[in-house]
């Protein structure tokens, strides 16, 4: 069957998306593996869609007020949907469209029973499944009827929720059209869902199979729950039998209705073990034919299985390509780094490239393979330690992956081990000057890389990167450099230890750290201060500042009474800063100096909440709280027995704290630094490539390795369909969020606390920097969208170093991502603020304006009434 307006599913493949729909397509290839039964039918394919649209133009109107409206106004959305839907059911179908589909029905039996299902071209797919957004109808009978449900099926494209679905995938209303399913009647036994993997845990080798008596209908809408099953390797692992009372059934006369199940039957399990084990194989042979775990809608008819859809399952999280068939485990780099968002393929390939350890990517991610040291007993604990001191919740979900003993066994290990986490770094002298000279020798290898890149440009360029990242990784790795990180932390380690052992008191060292010299994102968030400063004074400035959109408003300010002094200053801050961005480890990512309108709403803040002079006061006043915290802590231990040794020690790891734990944020400034300069020059090179019409913009670069750029600017060659594919994935790998452990199973782990110290309703976090405070919940995804008021609490995802100007102004901090050695802890304890990091889905759980309590010094949150 191929005529105008109509294909038989036996003719479609996924190459005709665009003409029957994710759906369509998926049936038709489905329809010709060997083995697998698909109820018969056609498709009335979006070349019908499109000739019944183009008769009423007020859908185009609707369409352009749809792209404008934001999809959190609802009632917009709403409105304007539903005005869409009843123009389409409106339309008359023509007299040539439905005599096609009259003709097809009358191949397949003209009064039967039919489904009728929608199959739009944005649908089914590896990136969006779409699953319910738009309308199916079952058990529909007679030429008449199926002709309205095809209309409704075309009308349901603008149902609230597939309008809203679009929009918050970036995909544009006009690009999607619709195509309808028409398939002959299952009446199955029993209906349900299989899943090829896990859709909880992610684990790939787990089959779920979701069972109810009667039509599917009873377990999509939620009217019964079902009988569960889980299938590894052809065996049932795990089953639950639920009480099934209800069921839908197809009326004869056409239609769907509600029955009870008897009662002998409710308990009852809808499939036999074998045929869950039968179908989890035939499912297997789907996931093999498409090459992704699959979403499978089935049917039992006298013991035979029909599928009536598959699609990809788009809420798993990738799994890194190991290029074996061992087990392995993944721990997250986002994590480590303060940034949880995906990266463009130049940043990825940019940080494997200068990083220290080996890293696979997955969903726009990098993870560490942390196998081998899993694996080893000499490694293992040193890990765990480390972990659990960074993020308990990743040494929650190792401790979680190595309780399944045979995933990581743990043979006997008689190789000599390497360093545990608190012994790394010899010991070396507490003297201001180590930290002086490193500053000095990281600011050396800047400036020579500064200096030499300037004449390096097209194939000589990426010569001359390589020969930079080795630089690179040479100043990382500076044995000095790690011994002085290492005395900071592990001084902080003691520090806590031994006074909650000695005097009860609990993470003291936030207190003594505070003001601590040499910290250069302490330091960046003060000298915005210094910016504000400037500008207080000129009103001329301020309101000019407060209507700024363009980035190239500083050139502008010059124009303003006080605007020369204004743009002085805010130059000055982005010469010394203006390589950072949030996000900042994918070099792709826009910076300060490329965005500096992202500065602005932070420095009017502090222009409305700050006196002048804030900045010098608020370091000499954390100095003052420092100093007698430490008089305090010193005064207590000696009156202790064995006092004398105790507060001399103590004396001793105060000044080595306040030493070295400032310079823990320097490697990552001098990181991104760098970056900048390689940026800068890539897209010098990008510009050169724009002019020789080899890229339709600059940007493309953003989504090609650094060796696909090497080979681009080599041969003035680039595949713009895999620029888009690489766009297409970037955005999708938006939608999910990334585990802190991911196991090559596809098991994501994100840890528990496992605390019962807490009040019932808090939200647990980790404890990163002391005290409680009591404010508003700021609730801020984006640096750019700050609007704070003094005694405000930050709530985001993460923060990254760009995010410390926000911190001076704020009362209290609280992440979804975090440890108590990442930057926002550090900064936080820097600046005194109260902060509980590693809050689960706290930006959700947190409304914007709530009041809330953070115990930083226990570690939850309170959702005040």
């Amino acid at each position: 069957m191929n005529e105008p307006y109509v294909r038989g599913l036996q003719d479609v493949d996924e190459k005709q998306i665009a003409v029957v729909g994710g759906k369509g397509a998926h049936l038709g290839r489905l329809s010709r593996i060997d083995g697998i039964v698909v109820p018969a039918g056609f498709c009335v394919t979006t070349d019908a869609y499109r000739q019944v649209v183009a008769q009423a133009p007020s859908i185009e109107d609707g369409l352009d007020q749809l792209s404008r409206v934001n999809p959190d106004d609802r009632e917009a959305v709403r409105t304007l949907s539903a005005q869409i839907r009843r123009t389409v059911e409106e339309i008359a179908i023509p007299d040539d469209l439905a005599g096609a589909i009259t003709r097809a029905l009358a191949r397949f039996g003209e009064q039967a029973a039919y489904a009728v299902r929608s199959s739009a071209t944005a649908e089914d797919l590896p990136t969006a499944s779409f699953a319910g957004q738009q309308d199916t109808y079952l058990n529909v009978m007679g030429p008449t009827a199926i002709l309205e449900h095809v209309s409704r099926c075309w009308a349901s494209l603008f149902t609230e929720r597939a309008v809203t679905y679009r929009q918050r995938n970036g995909i544009d209303h006009r690009t999607v059209h619709m195509a309808v399913v028409v398939q002959r009647m299952v009446f199955p036994d029993a209906a349900g869902i299989l899943f090829t993997a896990d859709p909880v845990t992610g684990n790939r080798k787990v089959a779920t199979v979701d069972a109810g008596f009667g039509l599917g209908e009873a377990l999509v809408s939620g009217l019964v729950n079902p009988d569960v099953f889980k299938v590894r390797d052809g065996e049932i692992v795990a089953k639950a039998i639920a009480a099934k009372q209800r069921a839908v059934h197809a009326l004869p006369a056409g239609g769907t209705q509600e029955v009870a199940i008897d009662l002998q039957r409710q308990e009852q399990p809808a499939l036999t073990d074998a045929q869950v084990v039968r179908l989890v194989d035939i499912g297997r042979r789907i996931e093999a034919h498409f090459g992704s775990p699959q979403d499978i809608e089935w049917c039992l008819v006298d013991d035979a299985f029909q599928i009536v859809q598959s699609r990809p399952i788009t809420t798993l999280f990738p799994i890194p390509q190991a290029g074996d068939q061992e087990n392995h485990v993944y721990v997250s780099v986002g994590h480590q780094q303060m940034m949880t968002d995906p990266m463009r393929p130049l940043g990825l390939s940019m940080w494997k490239l200068t990083a220290m350890v080996a890293m696979h990517e997955a969903g726009g991610r990098l993870f560490v393979d942390v196998t081998p040291r899993l694996a080893s007993s000499a490694s293992r604990a040193g890990l765990l330690d480390l972990m659990g001191k960074g993020d308990p919740l990743v040494r929650d979900a190792l401790e979680t992956v190595l309780d399944n003993e045979d995933f990581v066994p743990s043979p006997p290990d008689t190789s000599p081990g390497g360093p545990s986490a608190r012994a790394a770094s010899d010991p070396i002298a507490t003297d201001p000057a180590t930290v002086t000279e490193l500053i000095e020798r990281s600011q050396a290898s800047l400036a020579a890389l500064e200096r030499d890149i300037r004449t390096k440009s097209g194939p000589a360029l990426f010569d001359f990167l390589l020969e930079a990242f080795e630089e690179h990784k040479r100043v990382l790795s500076d044995p000095l450099s790690i011994q002085v990180i290492m005395a900071g932390m592990e001084a902080t380690w003691w520090l806590n230890d031994k006074l909650q052992e000695w005097l009860g008191e609990k993470n003291a060292a936030d207190t003594l750290t505070l003001s601590a010299p040499d910290n250069v994102t302490s330091e960046m968030g003060l000298a915005l201060l210094d910016v504000a400063d400037v500008i207080r004074p000129h009103p001329e400035v301020v309101s000019f500042l407060q209507g700024v959109e363009d980035e190239g408003f500083l050139d502008e300010l010059t124009k303003l009474a006080g605007g020369s002094e204004a743009r002085e200053a805010i130059e000055a801050y982005l010469d010394q800063y203006g390589m950072r961005c949030v996000g900042e480890i994918d070099i792709t990512r826009p910076r300060w100096r490329e965005r500096p309108t992202t500065l602005v709403p932070v420095i009017l803040d502090n222009v409305r909440n700050f006196e002048p002079g804030a900045a010098e006061r608020r370091f000499e006043q954390g100095r003052l709280k420092a100093r007698e915290k430490e008089q305090d802590v010193l005064s207590r231990l000696r009156a202790l027995p064995d006092g004398d040794r105790k507060a001399d020690e103590t004396q001793r790891m105060i000044d080595r704290v306040r030493t070295f734990i400032g310079y823990r944020e320097y490697p990552k400034y001098n990181i991104i630094s760098r970056y900048f300069v390689y940026k800068q020059a890539l897209l010098t090179e990008a510009e050169r490539l724009v002019q020789a019409s080899v890229l339709s913009e600059r940007e493309d670069i953003f989504y090609l390795t650094f060796q696909e750029l090497h080979d681009v600017v080599r041969t003035h060659q680039v595949d713009g369909r895999l620029v888009q594919q690489r766009e297409d994935a970037y955005r999708s790998y938006r939608a999910l969020t990334p585990p802190r452990v991911l196991t090559s199973d596809g098991e994501a782990l994100t840890g528990a606390y496992r605390r019962d110290d807490v009040p019932a309703d808090a939200l647990v976090g980790l404890p990163v920097s002391a005290g409680t405070v009591e404010g508003r919940a700021r609730v801020i995804l984006d640096m750019a969208d700050a609007d704070l008021e003094a005694g405000d609490i930050l709530v985001t995802t993460f923060t990254d170093p760009s995010w410390s100007p926000l911190f001076v102004a704020v009362a209290g901090l609280v992440t979804e991502v975090g440890g108590l050695m990442t930057h926002g802890a550090v900064i936080a304890r820097e600046y005194g603020l109260p902060a509980v990091v590693g809050v689960e889905q706290a930006t959700r759980r947190i409304r914007d304006g709530q009041r809330i309590r953070v115990h930083g010094t226990d570690g939850y949150v309170e959702i005040l009434p």
